[in-house]
């Protein structure tokens, strides 16, 4: 019975392994996700995007910009938009790691 338990606990183990081994990024570094109060120097980082347009557009707003319009989804997986900043029009982007960005 020892024998039949250590041997399960040997064959979880080694099936949990490879989930320590892998990492968070994609192309060795760029993250699945923002740290909050970072800014990915290469943003906005091509990728799958998952935000919904409404998630897109609170995300940009939390960023603290205004009237957030015209938002689609490019084929690199970047939302693009206007918003307004300032009192100006400005021209933004979301990535997929949550990074907002003005072109």
């Amino acid at each position: 019975m020892k024998t039949m338990i250590f041997g399960v606990a040997v064959l979880l183990s080694a099936a949990a392994m490879p989930a320590f081994a892998q990492s968070a990024t994609s192309g060795g570094s760029t993250p699945a996700i923002t740290t909050p109060g970072t800014q990915n120097p290469e943003a906005p980082v091509a990728g799958k995007n998952s935000f919904t347009e409404d998630q897109a557009r609170e995300r940009i707003q939390e960023a603290g910009y205004a009237d957030v319009k015209g938002l689609k989804l490019d084929d690199q997986g970047v939302w693009r938009g206007t918003a307004m900043k300032d009192g100006k029009t400005v021209t933004v982007s979301l990535d997929y790691q949550g990074n907002v960005t003005v072109l």
